[in-house]
């Protein structure tokens, strides 16, 4: 089971491509396609979500393209991933079981709980600016 969705994973690719840009005013959606491998059409509607949410900022036209909303510092991963693929990871059953909740949990609800509070919790707490500055050894693609 994947936790976050593809969208979602390359959303956070997007984002912290366009943080590490963030002094070159408005990126070209083809150049971070190209850059970071993902497919212009898919990339588009992902930045709609992002863009919905200010968490980008978009710009038409032959100087246009995509920039961050807000300051690095002032976006989490959290408002990425609730962006794209809302509240389910916080909330679905580890084992993807209908029905498990709190009045009919599954075995590993419980378990699962705690780790759902961590991770959201963990993503609220780190910030795109957090990344950039801690990236020496990341790769984007």
């Amino acid at each position: 089971m994947a936790l976050l969705s593809k969208s979602c994973l390359y959303g956070l690719r997007t984002a912290i491509y366009c943080a590490h840009q963030s002094g070159n005013g408005y990126i070209p959606i083809s150049e971070i396609a190209k850059e970071l491998e993902i497919p212009a059409d898919f990339l588009t509607k992902i930045l709609q979500k992002l863009t919905r949410k200010k968490i980008m900022s978009s710009l038409r036209g032959v100087k246009g393209g995509i920039k961050l909303g807000k300051s690095s510092e002032k976006i989490s991963l959290y408002d990425i991933v609730q962006a794209i693929d809302g509240e389910t990871i916080f909330r679905k059953c580890f084992l993807d079981l209908e029905g498990c909740g709190e009045e009919t949990p599954c075995p590993f609800h419980e378990s699962w709980k705690s780790y759902r509070t961590d991770l959201g919790n963990m993503l609220k707490n780190t910030s795109l600016s957090y990344l950039i500055e801690n990236r020496k050894y990341a790769r984007l693609k």
